[in-house]
């Protein structure tokens, strides 16, 4: 094991792992197989277990590495590519711990007809924050968010940390329609934003959401607000949230579950935009 720079993740590092397996573009790679080595640093908090001398703190490299030769040992893939992705994917689902991995699969024996030493494939994969709005105005209003939660919740993609309790509003936007209830949660996740959108999208399908009218009555809406310091904007998403800070039934829901998390762009706090909100929107 080796310790990160300060202010860093620590790091577990496996280098070298040899591994007999089958995967290769041509037949014969998956008939008859070739050595790939692995290696792989794992981002994590070694800290207490340091403290304690506990290794049920810490994440065993010795479980780490036969979990890694049997994955890829279990499994074939044409691509190297494909073998370090879904190698990378596994190993963050199973070892609670682990926050980010780099994953290099090392292919010695790669079909080149030219003197070569190997070839590899590298990737960085982890655990990403992000914050999401929901809300309801039609039917069973609090049964569609609940639903949304619990779906995200059997996403092993998705780690849902912490849900906001469901506050009623007014509609925003204009449009004559019932009131919302709204929340908001917190995940990490390994979507990257736009795999996370398609997912929303789909849960909010499920529960039958309709796109006939803009800001119009849904059964279910669910936006991406933050996603760790990500900024994206293009035409099907935007981040951070383009007008969060204006949206009161995004910022008090937000605010209980993450009051000092941070804006990217404005640098300012959920609880500061509350704040700011409140003084400038006149009370009913």
């Amino acid at each position: 094991m080796k310790r990160g720079k300060a202010g860093k993740m620590d790091q577990i590092i496996i280098e070298e792992l040899k591994i007999f397996a089958h995967h290769g573009v041509y037949r014969e790679e998956n008939e008859k197989g070739q050595d790939f080595y692995v290696n792989a640093i794992l981002e994590t908090d070694t800290r207490s277990a340091g403290i304690l001398d506990d290794l049920s703190l810490s994440t065993n490299y010795g479980e780490v590495c036969v979990f890694i030769d049997s994955f890829l040992r279990e499994h074939t893939y044409k691509l190297i590519e494909t073998a370090a992705e879904r190698t990378a994917e596994a190993l963050l689902m199973r070892f609670p711990f682990v926050r980010c991995v780099t994953l290099e699969v090392r292919k010695p024996e790669a079909p080149i007809p030219l003197p070569f030493a190997s070839v590899s494939v590298k990737i960085v994969r982890g655990w990403r924050r992000a914050y999401l709005s929901c809300g309801s105005n039609m039917g069973d209003r609090k049964a569609h968010l609940d639903g949304a939660v619990e779906a995200l919740r059997a996403d092993a993609k998705c780690r849902v940390l912490r849900v906001s309790d469901w506050i009623e509003t007014a509609p925003y936007g204009g449009v004559a329609q019932d009131d919302f209830l709204n929340g908001a949660l917190m995940l990490d996740t390994l979507y990257t934003p736009q795999e996370l959108l398609v997912k929303l999208h789909e849960i909010e399908n499920t529960h039958k959401r309709e796109r006939k009218l803009h800001w119009g009555p849904r059964t279910l809406d669910l936006d991406i607000l933050l996603y760790e310091d990500c900024v994206l904007c293009t035409e099907e998403l935007t981040i951070p949230h383009a007008d969060m800070h204006n949206r009161e039934f995004v910022l008090r829901p937000l605010a209980q579950i993450a009051p000092y998390e941070r804006h990217t762009l404005t640098g300012k706090s959920v609880l500061q935009m509350c704040e700011e909100l409140a003084a400038v929107t006149p009370s009913p």
